[in-house]
């Protein structure tokens, strides 16, 4: 009896000792791979002050429908600024922003068949899907869209969506597009937020020969008229800072500088459409006024509280098409950057390391930016 008492106790201690070795491998007692979570470095804002600070968390596991990027460049948005100082409603801290990325596939899931490891991949503004089988082809305006930092996401181990400010990325592989060749990673990033967002109204609302205006010009602006002018658009340019006026004459477009609602008068009615990038609110009346009648003026910049006033009689009056959009669907995302890649549509971008990217953001509140900072995340 003491014999099989011992038997048992012996066979007891080995099958806990091969748990024990197979829990610390991650694999639990069915026999079902537990992968560790992803460990990353990156800038985080800690409150509304718009400062950042380096951090170091973890992102999910690499799940089935999931690729891993390791993550070359990415690229600052004014929406980060807007969304970490709380503009747009209050935020779980701490959040890593960043919606422009790109970089290498390190891993992929058992059912992705659109990356291989290796790929070139690039993040926009949208990482997952709760219903991806009713998002459609424009999936930003899907209800069950997970944008890419600051929404509610219960598979993060911070419990939100964690941005491209970082050395690593977890996105469903549905919600990246394949970097062409072409695009250097500095080049590319930038086209993830900045480019879809003015190619997709222009190839909604423009067509070739247009008189198209290009209202602020900044990291969307300055895209906007690459792209429009590239499609076939004679582009008129619109700013209030002096020192852009040679860069906007460089790329093709007319400048005009805007000190006043009265430098808008001349051009009354002679736009067949206009797009405003200006991220704060402004006075509609005046430009809106540009556009011819049945014409659109679509504004993709988005102020604070998400609010832009303007007069109905106005509307009535110029019998203009009054619009927003917000970036594109991941088709169009696609089309938008093997468009730049073989039409020769770069951005221009200033290279940084991380400890700079408070003074970038500052920068870019303060029009200094010349015209869309990139950040190194290798000096993480």
């Amino acid at each position: 009896m003491n014999e099989i008492k011992n038997k048992d106790r012996r066979d007891f201690l080995a099958k806990a000792a091969v748990a024990g070795v197979a829990i610390g491998a991650g694999t639990n007692l069915f026999g079902a791979v537990n992968k560790p979570n992803i460990a990353c470095k990156g800038w985080a804002a800690f409150d509304e002050s718009g400062e950042l600070r380096p951090w170091k968390f973890e992102r999910r596991a690499v799940g089935d429908d999931d690729i891993l990027i390791e993550v070359m460049a990415a690229s600052i948005c004014h929406s980060d600024i807007h969304t970490e100082l709380g503009h747009w409603g209050k935020q779980i801290y701490p959040q890593v922003p960043g919606h422009e990325i790109v970089g290498l596939v390190r891993e992929v899931g058992k059912n992705v068949k659109n990356f291989k490891i290796g790929d070139r991949a690039g993040v926009g503004c949208m990482v997952d899907n709760t219903d991806i089988a009713t998002a459609g082809s424009e999936e930003q305006y899907s209800k069950n869209t997970i944008f890419t930092y600051g929404h509610p996401y219960p598979k993060e181990p911070t419990g939100i969506s964690q941005g491209g400010y970082s050395d690593y990325f977890v996105v469903n592989s549905h919600f990246a597009i394949h970097i062409p060749n072409e695009l250097s990673w500095d080049e590319a990033a930038p086209l993830m937020c900045a480019g879809i967002t003015t190619y997709s109204p222009i190839m909604k609302y423009m067509k070739k020969g247009d008189n198209v205006a290009i209202i602020g010009i900044g990291g969307l602006g300055h895209l906007g008229i690459k792209i429009a002018i590239t499609k076939g658009a004679k582009v008129t340019a619109f700013t209030t800072t002096k020192s852009k006026i040679k860069d906007i004459e460089s790329w093709g477009a007319k400048a005009v500088l805007v000190k006043s609602s009265d430098d808008l008068a001349p051009f009354r009615a002679k736009f067949d459409f206009a797009l405003s990038t200006i991220p704060y609110e402004f006075e509609m009346e005046p430009y809106i006024a540009m556009v011819k009648p049945f014409g659109s003026f679509t504004l993709v910049g988005m102020p604070i509280n998400f609010s832009q006033k303007t007069q109905t009689l106005n509307l009535a009056s110029t019998k203009v098409n009054l619009n927003a959009s917000l970036i594109g669907g991941m088709k169009e995302t696609a089309e938008m950057a093997e468009f730049c890649a073989k039409a020769g549509v770069r951005p221009n971008i200033v290279k940084i390391t991380g400890e700079k990217i408070n003074q970038a953001w500052r920068d870019v509140v303060a029009k200094r930016a010349r015209y869309r900072f990139v950040i190194d995340p290798k000096s993480f």
